[in-house]
């Protein structure tokens, strides 16, 4: 069984940054994507970016340019890198690992941008 773990939630005011990361509980080599979703109360869960194991990432327009998505192999590491965040980003943050057909998610990490 593989375990994400996120951390790196908080609270941040407009315009502000955090930093999320994924340490999954094997070698992320395995998985062919990883990336972080989020669900915002009353919506459903949507992708927010995803990495492959070849490095080549994706993100939603609403993130593009703000944030970046990186991997640390060595370490098993994901990372979510957000700038500029405005309200409409807070929400549960969550990791998500794919091999093949088979997904693994973490518990989520609450991510808060006030006014």
């Amino acid at each position: 069984q593989v375990q994400l773990v996120e951390s790196g939630g908080g609270l941040v005011e407009a315009g502000g940054s955090l930093r999320l990361s994924c340490a999954a509980s094997r070698s992320i080599f395995s998985f062919n994507t990883m990336g972080w979703y989020r669900q915002a109360p009353g919506k459903q869960r949507e992708l927010v970016a995803e990495i492959s194991s070849g490095g080549s990432a994706k993100y939603d327009d609403s993130v593009k340019g703000r944030f970046t998505i990186s991997r640390d192999n060595a370490k098993n590491t994901v990372y979510l890198q957000m700038n500029s965040l405005k309200p409409e980003d807070t929400a549960v943050y969550y990791c998500a690992a794919r091999q093949r057909v088979v997904w693994y998610w973490g518990q989520g990490t609450q991510v808060t941008v006030s006014l």
